[in-house]
């Protein structure tokens, strides 16, 4: 039976968060409790912020402060030296479903040249394909957006909101919020070209679906993430990513999950019937 699940994001410090409402269904089984959110087609994970730094793992591995300013969800241990095993032997991780040690990062944003920590991210796995999707295969490699954009890259990719639940108007711009209520969202590609983990500019081994099927180049359906992060600031025109400007919106993932959790998730929310969604 469908019930509405409010989500809360996880936060340090002790300070009041956001909610997300979600439709969801209740996970049975060993994820109940788990924090977990889900229903036709998608399932949803909490991941509250872990830490900042100057680094990239995938695109600027082993060389530690060569990129710009990074916020991080989910697995605590991400560095400039981070590798798909190593996040795994750590396992420790922001998100509120402890089988996800999967690692999130994306620019910081700052506000009047202030670093903002944000609320927390949720992370949503959707099914965007006609067909069925497979499991992420593990230690994959991907980034989403271009952090070099200076004009809008299309609201597929990424864009700002405000919070809300009804009514929600999306922008190409960092918006002024008439509560401090910013959202900045990111979503990554779901075709998969079936061989490599990663590529030479880290995006080239995914594509995107149109509509709702993956090109011949990429013929395996896979997730959709959509990465949701929530700042308690107004936003405005103070306010810009750490990569430059309004445009430039981006994220990484690197897939260290529990494998065997990520696949039974995925058969479980994302398979459920054969017209996706």
């Amino acid at each position: 039976m469908r019930r509405w699940l409010v989500l809360a994001l996880a936060v340090l410090g002790g300070v009041t968060t956001a909610a997300v409402a979600v439709a969801a269904t209740a996970p049975s089984g060993g994820d109940r409790g788990s924090h977990l959110g889900g229903g036709r087609g998608y399932f949803a994970v909490v991941c509250g912020f872990s830490h900042r730094n100057q680094d990239d793992p995938i695109v600027f591995f082993n060389q530690p402060g060569r990129s710009h300013d990074h916020t991080y969800f989910g697995n605590t241990s991400t560095n400039a030296s981070s590798t798909p095993a190593s996040l795994r032997a750590a396992g420790e991780t922001t998100c509120r479903l402890r089988a996800d040690t999967a690692a999130y990062w994306a620019p910081t944003l700052f506000v009047a040249g202030n670093a903002i920590r944000p609320l927390g991210a949720v992370v949503y796995y959707v099914r965007r394909t006609a067909e069925p999707v497979q499991a992420f295969p593990a230690g994959l490699e991907m980034i989403a957006g271009t952090a070099t954009a200076r004009a809008a890259q299309g609201a597929r990719v990424t864009h700002w909101s405000c919070g809300g639940r009804r009514g929600v108007r999306i922008s190409a711009e960092i918006p002024t919020c008439n509560s401090p209520s910013l959202r900045l969202v990111v979503s990554f590609p779901n075709c998969w070209d079936g061989s490599r983990l990663d590529s030479a500019d880290h995006k080239s081994h995914l594509a995107y679906a149109t509509d709702r099927v993956c090109p011949s180049t990429h013929p395996v359906e896979v997730p959709a993430i959509t990465l949701q992060i929530h700042y308690g600031v107004t936003g405005g025109p103070n306010a810009e990513l750490a990569s430059g400007g309004d445009f430039s919106g981006h994220a990484d993932f690197v897939n260290a999950w529990n494998q065997p959790t990520l696949e039974r998730l995925v058969d479980r929310y994302l398979n459920r019937n054969r017209r996706g969604r």
